[in-house]
């Protein structure tokens, strides 16, 4: 064997050994129940797999329902998410999370969910405004992964995921939850084309998200107006229209989608697997509390106390520090 072939053989090995390590947690997920262990499956996902990917695909599934006018008006007639847009992003992320990190039957999960549907109960919301929200949560993230990550989601992940969240919408009482991936996506674009409208209120929400956004990294280098565009450039045109948004011009989508394909494929070439998970309330985007927190003191309150009868009960798992 020449130098150079043997070289050649090294290198071939080298890839392939590095490649055995990218894709080795896409075969642990394999191994697990996407029927009786979907959270284990949303947990590695979400956390190991393709952690700044289901933030972002999050953020976007919460930023589209702004378009339904009755969930955008409802949002803005709380005053929350334009004037507290930093402390709602953080409560949604820690709310949310808590049964990812925990599951749905520990005392943080449980806490974290009850805080939701405490908050609903607040408003008169209808339960197909409640379903569309849950399918932007499994709809938008498979979108997500399999348009910018490293690497598509398997079916099985999706069962996982969708599994994930039909638990998710159980706990919080939505009733007619689909089934499947599918049933969640045909759902997700009917109710969208038959609600989707614009209203002045759900326009004010999304640009306070968008503003929120423009503080974040990478976006807080680059000069708010540059940060809009490329948003629009990431929005379909059935979202752009129901905000009143300009369409963006070609080079600006290629750009803006280009750039996030041009990273995943730099991740499944070049990046080390993340051994660790990075959980929700790790993330530097969470800003809101440096001394830590407590799930049942999380979100809005009806008007006096905010933690109920004066007493917080919240269980170690409960809190957290920074």
């Amino acid at each position: 064997m020449s130098v150079v072939t043997a070289a050649a053989t090294r290198a071939q090995r080298a890839i392939q050994n590095r490649l055995a390590t990218r894709y080795r947690l896409r075969g642990e997920i394999d191994q697990i129940d996407a029927v009786d262990d979907p959270v284990a499956i949303a947990r590695l996902l979400a956390t190991q797999e393709f952690p700044w990917g289901m933030t972002q695909a999050l953020s976007f599934a919460l930023f589209r329902t702004y378009a339904v006018p009755s969930i955008g008006e409802l949002l803005y007639d709380t005053r929350q998410f334009t004037e507290n847009t930093q402390k709602r992003y953080d409560d949604t992320v820690l709310l949310l999370d808590a049964p990812v990190e925990h599951g749905f039957d520990s005392p943080a999960g449980r806490a974290g969910i009850r805080r939701i549907n405490q908050m609903h109960a607040m408003y008169d919301i209808s339960n197909d405004d409640m379903l569309y929200v849950l399918s932007t949560f499994v709809v938008c993230p498979v979108e997500w992964v399999n348009a910018y990550e490293w690497r598509t989601l398997t079916e099985h992940e999706v069962t996982g995921l969708t599994n994930h969240y039909r638990r998710l919408g159980k706990h919080m009482a939505i009733k007619e939850i689909p089934e499947t991936y599918a049933e969640f996506e045909r759902f997700y674009n009917d109710y969208e084309e038959r609600h989707f409208s614009y209203s002045a209120k759900s326009l004010a929400v999304a640009d306070a998200t968008l503003d929120l956004l423009g503080t974040f990294m990478p976006y807080r280098l680059l000069p708010r107006p540059v940060v809009r565009r490329l948003s629009f450039a990431l929005m379909d045109d059935r979202l752009l229209e129901a905000f009143g948004y300009p369409k963006p011009t070609v080079v600006e989508r290629v750009l803006a989608r280009g750039g996030l394909k041009a990273r995943g494929l730099a991740i499944r070439l070049f990046a080390r697997p993340r051994t660790e998970p990075l959980f929700g309330r790790q993330t530097p985007q969470v800003r809101g509390y440096p001394n830590g927190y407590r799930l049942d003191e999380l979100g809005t309150f009806a008007p006096g106390c905010p933690v109920p009868h004066g007493v917080s009960t919240a269980t170690d798992e409960e809190q957290h520090s920074a």
